[in-house]
């Protein structure tokens, strides 16, 4: 999971922060500073891509929605159909949880062949597998639910966009040149964590990907030791 930096609350020409009368609103700036993609699964969308409240509009047992959570910019973050609804409405402990705007997620999962996601070993393991639970990036559907619903297509993207980073790791690997690099970057538009981890033993690649989605936390990684994925420290 990409990690990402939503950047301070806009503001509008006086330097005022912008008041959100419908959270829509906020669509285009976020997909600005993010880029065009769920902060979640990191498919790449365009009109079905939703702002999504990192805590849900509206609380447990509440009659209307809360508008300090329904127009804060900080409590929004971009999400697809599948992982908005896999998320649900319910109240979470965010501490519980890895989140793209306040961890290194990216160091906190692990991508595999095929399209497998799954929390990394380690200190956060738990909390990991929390956010890969509540958004259902582990789902994998059976040969069934593929055959009659093709609703939720994130894991079989996912295993399309790894055979691809592979293939062109194979073609860089044969013809290593800077234009065949740039070449390839310019094809990611979506799965940055699937073209980070196929590139992993490739810096120069590595910088290039790191730069090609708005949005994403550089400082995440350490570029004196080959851009290795380091915790986050928020300012």
């Amino acid at each position: 999971m990409r990690p990402v930096v939503r950047g301070a609350w806009p503001t509008d020409d006086d330097g005022k922060r912008v008041a959100f009368s419908a959270y829509s609103m906020a669509r285009g700036e976020l997909i600005k500073r993010l880029g065009e993609c769920c902060s979640f699964c990191e498919q790449h969308l365009d009109s079905s891509l939703a702002v999504e409240h990192v805590q849900p509009k509206k609380p447990p047992g509440a009659v209307t929605n809360d508008p300090t959570r329904e127009f804060n910019w900080e409590n929004f973050l971009l999400a697809c159909t599948n992982c908005n609804s896999t998320k649900g409405n319910e109240d979470i402990d965010l501490n519980d949880h890895l989140w793209p705007d306040r961890d290194n997620t990216f160091l906190g999962l692990i991508y595999k062949q095929g399209g497998l996601v799954e929390a990394a070993p380690g200190t956060d393991h738990t909390r990991a597998k929390n956010i890969v639970e509540l958004v259902g990036l582990d789902k994998v559907p059976t040969c069934h639910e593929q055959e009659t619903n093709a609703s939720d297509r994130r894991w079989n993207n996912r295993r399309e966009a790894w055979d691809i980073a592979v293939q062109s790791k194979l073609n860089l690997a044969q013809c290593n040149f800077p234009q065949m690099r740039v070449q390839i970057v310019l094809q990611i538009k979506d799965f940055w964590s699937i073209w980070m981890t196929v590139f992993h033993d490739d810096p120069d690649m590595l910088e290039r990907i790191l730069d090609r989605i708005p949005g994403t936390a550089k400082h995440c990684f350490d570029a004196a030791n080959g851009y290795k994925a380091i915790p986050r420290v928020l300012p």
